[in-house]
């Protein structure tokens, strides 16, 4: 593979670096932060799901920026918003600063995850792809197996301030690496394409309701008829959005992607398996510092095997799709990802620390083997003069997925507090034990959609 091809994707991955950086060491951290900035720990999957908000309201812009500014330009300018935020949580003296400094954070991360996809496909072609992906996929997974550690060392041996401010650096040598290497295109001519200022209010509101309302529900942080309220007024802010974009020639999302059979899936149909995959980091630091009692340091050398396991991919990838082609694939690795996160659930406080390893290793391999190939394949079908509206509303879905994870991780440990009598604050070991079987089993359902896949879809990246 070409040295250029190489290099690309990893600079455009460096955003995804920060992100899974900044994710797994505030997972790790959070019993720290809750008892610094004095909230039950729980409490602030409300900063997760705030940036993760951010990101699902503000991804849509993308698209139209990148276009408009040229994408380089806006992944720098990304990188540095995202770097700021960074900074600002780092200062943060309350749960409701750390919410507000997360949205800002999350404005940054908006633009240059989708942004950098978008580099990485239009200066890859389909040949080279599956390689490219790969090599895509190295900053974040080093990001996620260097977070719990570097998280629970600064934990145990300094303020968990720096979890925030160590970004900055990280987010300067991205930006020059950006400026060097990557090629600049010319913006796009869109001075004729107006902004889609009511498209986005309709977005905003819809994601934003949906996301609120699951947030609150079942918590006592807001009557259940306000849930229930936000929800209705999330379904029909989407639903207006879509008739909306049905009738503009240029809308702000352009769901018409969905008819390509290989985004759809990539979108839609591995929602239930994103999902599972975002509520899993969030769900074993807080079992295993909360549940067994570990340090944030015991429980960082713990979680750490996922990244390993993901980042062993690589060595494998390319094998894997060439002898089982890319439906076999997703059918083979989704049902192992589910009986692993199973298996999570059988963890106990007096369980070998070498057996946990070695199952969350494997774990990460194989969810990674299905993160991949459907980076890879959700894309092949869509033309090039699109992929800046595919990769905004995929990075977009994504994105809410990841949130509906973590609050759903959430709900279901508190429910199973208050099930056994407990006050959904004091955690135990196995209140922990049904929200892995839910995420289990949630994995399954994107079964459904991999199945109609095309024994030979792929083939051209084989």
């Amino acid at each position: 593979m070409p040295r250029s091809a190489r290099l690309v994707p990893i600079i455009v991955a460096s955003p995804l670096f920060l992100q899974n950086l900044d994710s797994s060491v505030m997972a790790t951290a959070l019993p720290s932060i809750a008892h610094s900035l004095n909230v039950p720990p729980l409490h602030l999957n409300l900063a997760i799901t705030a940036y993760l908000l951010s990101l699902a309201i503000f991804l849509p812009v993308s698209a139209w920026l990148a276009d408009r500014f040229g994408p380089k330009r806006v992944f720098c300018v990304a990188i540095a918003l995202f770097s700021l935020g960074s900074a600002l949580c780092g200062a943060a003296d309350s749960l409701p600063a750390m919410v507000l400094f997360r949205v800002f954070q999350g404005l940054g991360g908006a633009m240059m995850v989708p942004v950098g996809r978008l580099i990485l496909l239009r200066a890859v072609p389909p040949s080279e792809m599956v390689s490219a992906m790969v090599w895509f996929t190295v900053p974040p997974l080093l990001g996620r197996m260097v977070g719990p550690l570097f998280g629970g060392a600064i934990v145990s041996v300094a303020s968990w301030r720096w979890i925030f401010l160590v970004n900055i650096p990280f987010g300067l040598l991205a930006i020059a690496l950006a400026m060097v290497y990557v090629q600049d295109e010319r913006p796009v001519a869109t001075e004729a394409i107006p902004f889609d200022t009511r498209g986005f209010v309709w977005l905003a509101l819809g994601l934003g309701a949906l996301l609120g309302a699951m947030e609150t529900a079942g918590k006592g942080i807001a009557p259940w008829w306000v849930s229930a309220l936000a929800t209705a007024a999330g379904v029909f802010a989407l639903a207006a959005y879509y008739r909306h974009s049905r009738h503009r020639p240029h809308p702000l999302m352009d769901l018409g992607l969905l008819r390509y059979a290989t985004f759809r899936t990539n979108v839609l149909g591995a929602t239930p398996l994103r999902i599972a995959i975002g509520a899993t980091p969030f769900l074993l630091p807080l079992m295993l510092q909360l549940g067994f009692g570990l340090s944030p340091l015991q429980s960082g050398a713990l979680t750490v095997a996922t990244a390993i396991g993901a980042l062993a991919t690589r060595l494998v990838m390319k094998r894997a799709i060439h002898d089982l082609g890319f439906r076999r694939l997703l059918l083979f690795a989704t049902v192992l990802t589910s009986l692993f996160y199973i298996s999570y659930s059988r963890f106990r406080p007096d369980t070998s620390h070498l057996l946990m390893f070695c199952t969350m290793m494997a774990g990460g391999l194989i969810s990674s083997l299905c993160m991949i190939a459907l980076g890879t394949l959700g894309f092949s079908e869509v033309p090039k003069a699109r992929m800046g509206h595919a990769t905004a509303l995929s990075t977009m879905v994504q994105q809410l997925s990841i949130s509906f994870g973590v609050v759903l991780g959430a709900s279901v440990v508190s429910a199973a507090s208050w099930w056994r009598g407990g006050d959904g604050v004091h955690l135990q070991a196995g209140d922990f034990s049904p929200a892995f079987v839910v995420v289990g089993v949630l994995t399954l359902l994107s079964l459904l959609s991999f199945r109609k896949l095309g024994p030979a879809v792929g083939v051209e990246m084989r």
